[in-house]
């Protein structure tokens, strides 16, 4: 049985999953709007991956024979600046999260709960990959300056982007 501090802290990492999940999909919302298509399918994606890690924490505490219990999900934005005001939202919020997994690691720690802290440490091992991934994007979006043929270019780039379920991924 999954100690109740842990259980309880899983249980928000997955309501901010879901979160994470809803802000990615508005995106990809804007971005069909204005017509950025490979942005939008970039967001799906992450979308996708949110939704993926939501599940993969959802398991793990079932497995554990911990209570998942399902709270609101928080509304999020729909509009941005653009496409670097975006990206470097996205940027903040991957931090965030990074933060959220390493409190929960904190935790595992403190409770002496190894399982969770095997478990966990896929997520650590993520978020580096998600920073990156998304500062890769940021750089390049200043490198075109948002404009012209770049975004063009960069736009048919993201559009190529496919869901691999990390959360199965070795």
């Amino acid at each position: 049985m999954i100690n109740k501090r842990v259980e309880t802290a899983i249980n928000e990492q997955i309501n901010a999953e879901l979160w994470s999940a809803y802000l990615y999909l508005s995106m990809s919302a804007y971005f069909n709007e204005v017509g950025l298509n490979g942005f939008a399918n970039w967001m799906r994606i992450q979308w996708q991956e949110e939704t993926a890690h939501a599940m993969k924490f959802f398991g793990y505490l079932a497995e554990r024979g911990g209570r998942v219990l399902l709270k609101p999900i928080a509304d999020v934005p729909a509009r941005w600046e653009g496409p670097l005001n975006a990206f470097e939202e996205v940027l903040k919020h991957e931090e965030h999260v990074t933060a959220l997994i390493n409190n929960l690691m904190d935790i595992a720690i403190e409770e002496k709960d190894h399982a969770t802290k095997s478990f966990l440490q896929w997520f650590v091992d993520e978020q580096v990959e998600e920073e990156a991934s998304v500062q890769e994007i940021i750089d390049s979006l200043k490198l075109v300056d948002v404009k012209g043929n770049g975004i063009f270019m960069l736009d048919r780039e993201l559009k190529q982007r496919v869901f691999v379920d990390p959360s199965t991924a070795e």
